[in-house]
C-alpha cells in the first residue's frame, strides 16, 4: 500500500494553469486490472486507486502519509523551459533554421 505524491502537470489540451499548484497523493496499483470476459471492460478490485487526495504544498502531503503509516515516494516535479518567441520571430533574416511549408 504504498503512494506516490507528485505536482500533476497540465494535459495537452490546457493552456492554463487551472489544478496543477496543488500536490497529489494517489496510491500505487498493488493488483493489475483485469479484463472482464463478456463485456471487455476494463476492471480491479483494488479500491485504493480511486483514492486521490489534494494538499496545498509537499510538506501537507508527506506529513499527513507520515501521520497515517503510509510509505510515500515524492516525485519532485520537473522545471519547464519555455522559450518566448513573437510572430515576427517566424520570418526573420537571420533565422538559425530554414523556413519550410
Amino acid at each position: 500500500m504504498t503512494a506516490r505524491i507528485y505536482k500533476p502537470t497540465r494535459n495537452a489540451m490546457q493552456s492554463g494553469q487551472a489544478r496543477t499548484k496543488s500536490w497529489v497523493l494517489e496510491y500505487e496499483p498493488e493488483r493489475p486490472r483485469t479484463v472482464e470476459p463478456l463485456m471487455g471492460y476494463t476492471s480491479t478490485t483494488d479500491m485504493l486507486q480511486q483514492v486521490r487526495l489534494s494538499f496545498d504544498t509537499r510538506e501537507e502531503a508527506v506529513a499527513y502519509a507520515a501521520r497515517h503509516g503510509i510509505p510515500a515516494r515524492v516525485i519532485e516535479p520537473q522545471e519547464k523551459s519555455v522559450k518566448r518567441m513573437s510572430y515576427s520571430d517566424n520570418f526573420k533574416f537571420n533565422r538559425s533554421e530554414t523556413w519550410t511549408h
